[in-house]
């Protein structure tokens, strides 16, 4: 994990609604218009990583804390890429849900790992996931599982796309009042595939931040 200094803070404001990811199920829809410009598709078929990411060492990148609880799980099974712009991007990416989980644990809309790793409709993503507990009473806990990574960057090597599976099947709700999990029936609303276009942040030392979440539910390719 790169350790680098925090720039100075930016106005970040949201544009767009995104729909919702609910601990355990696949409820978002994907939006199609996903594609940078300037980069090429990928064809390439993402293989599994043997092991989790180093960014999980870490629990201050940045100088942001985006410690979790022990009981919520974020567990990052991909490798880092050879491309330097790219290998940061992933590891702000994985940052990023952590900022959700820890805003989610918090209680919280407006702690710093939030407002530094996301803006535009990434800000506006984070926010909904959030506010949805928080309107629900739910908190988080189990293993959340991040896998079969794959990047591609933009021409002008600001943008990079990260996209990658999730499994949600061992994530549940927990009723933050009773501490009661909420437990479903496993299926096919485990597994979701995102996309997330992180972007450098202009002034600052290798800072990227998530400025759109594309996601496909019940993704049957992710099983």
């Amino acid at each position: 994990m790169k350790r680098r200094s925090l720039p100075v803070a930016a106005t970040l404001t949201a544009t767009a609604a995104l729909l919702l990811t609910a601990c355990g199920s696949g409820d978002d829809k994907s939006s199609d218009n996903d594609k940078i410009a300037g980069a090429e598709q990928s064809t390439a078929t993402p293989t599994k990583s043997a092991e989790p990411s180093a960014a999980a060492a870490e629990a201050k990148p940045d100088g942001v804390d985006v410690s979790l609880p022990k009981d919520m799980n974020l567990v990052f099974d991909w490798t880092e890429p050879a491309n330097k712009n790219e290998a940061a991007a992933m590891d702000d990416a994985a940052n990023f849900l952590r900022a959700i989980y820890r805003g989610v644990d918090k209680r919280t809309t407006k702690d710093a790992a939030v407002t530094t790793y996301a803006t535009g409709n990434g800000l506006k993503y984070a926010k909904t996931q959030i506010d949805v507990r928080l309107e629900g009473g739910w908190t988080a806990t189990g293993i959340r599982r991040h896998y079969q990574a794959t990047t591609r960057s933009a021409s002008n090597g600001n943008s990079v796309e990260v996209a990658f599976c999730v499994d949600s099947s061992k994530f549940y709700s927990k009723e933050v009042k009773t501490g009661k999990v909420l437990k479903g029936t496993p299926s096919i609303t485990d597994f979701d595939y995102f996309k997330i276009i992180m972007v450098k942040f202009p002034t600052g030392d290798s800072l990227w931040q998530a400025s759109k979440v594309y996601v496909e539910a019940k993704a049957a390719k992710c099983q």
